[in-house]
């Protein structure tokens, strides 16, 4: 086992050595993800060559800031905080079901814009990302963002493995999204709604102590989604009726519980069609 991770960690570092000439510029989310590609990048590179660049937006959760400002500070590198507003764009607010390409495209925007003539932009896209819908993937193309995880093919276990061997202090902070993906496509994302969907998820996790939530927002119904294994936590001390009394204070009229349990990405079953990176057996070594 320490071998097989030892492995997967060379692997990674020498994929440092061949891409990058001059510094690694890393969208940092202050998930997991992105916090291995700093990690990896400094410890190739040195950290005076990382640069990681995270946004601040109503969209993200208020952890996501601070969580990626720990991880730049326990690794050392220089970080940069930028202020967006994604809801002033027409084609973000209207929901499509690319969405995610226009919120990516911002990004990337403005990461390119702080390159240098050797820098290679990065991201945190990992294997297990490249059989889901990703539409933000057409984005990276643009941009010519590269992808080290998912092209030395680290998974998202794979990634949460090393993160923890290696003392990252998020490797077990669980997977999240932007707010706006609680919304169902089509309806329009705004700022009313984010806000309430921040204070339910806040509520429900502060009523019922479970580690994941999403609250997807269907007009007046609240759609609560949690771990099935942590579902019955719901039920206890009467946890439901003071779930339901709080999310009905914030303007939901119904409040309902999925049974079907927490879905990464459940919005995404109703699309005909995806962006899917890779579908079947197809491989890439480089995705750009």
């Amino acid at each position: 086992m320490e071998s097989d991770v030892n492995s997967k960690l060379d692997e990674l570092l020498k994929w440092f050595e061949r891409n990058c000439q001059g510094r690694a510029i890393v969208a940092l989310s202050g998930g997991v993800d992105s916090s291995l590609v700093v990690y990896g990048a400094s410890k190739t590179l040195g950290r005076e060559r990382v640069l990681a660049v995270t946004t601040k937006s109503q969209i993200n959760l208020d952890e996501d800031l601070l969580w990626a400002e720990r991880v730049a500070s326990s690794v050392g590198v220089e970080h940069v905080v930028i202020e967006t507003d994604e809801l002033k764009y027409e084609n973000f607010r209207s929901n499509p079901p690319n969405r995610c390409y226009f919120c990516k495209d911002n990004l990337y925007s403005i990461m390119v814009k702080i390159k240098g003539p050797t820098d290679t932009l990065l991201d945190g896209l990992n294997a297990s990302d490249l059989r889901v819908h990703r539409p933000g993937f057409l984005a990276k193309r643009k941009y010519q963002v590269r992808s080290p995880l998912a092209e030395v093919g680290l998974t998202k276990e794979d990634v949460r493995g090393l993160a923890k061997v290696l003392g990252l202090p998020n490797w077990d902070r669980p997977s999240e999204s932007c707010l706006a993906s609680r919304v169902p496509y089509g309806e329009e994302v705004t700022r009313e709604k984010l806000a309430r969907i921040r204070e339910a998820e806040v509520a429900v996790k502060e009523l019922s102590n479970v580690s994941v939530v999403r609250v997807r927002s269907h007009g007046e119904l609240a759609r609560i989604e949690v771990p099935k294994e942590e579902m019955f936590k719901l039920f206890e001390r009467d946890t439901f009726s003071k779930v339901a009394d709080r999310l009905e204070g914030l303007g939901f009229t119904y409040v309902t519980i999925d049974l079907r349990g927490y879905r990464s990405g459940s919005l995404d079953l109703v699309l005909r069609r995806k962006v899917i990176p890779l579908e079947g057996d197809r491989t890439s070594q480089h995705l750009i």
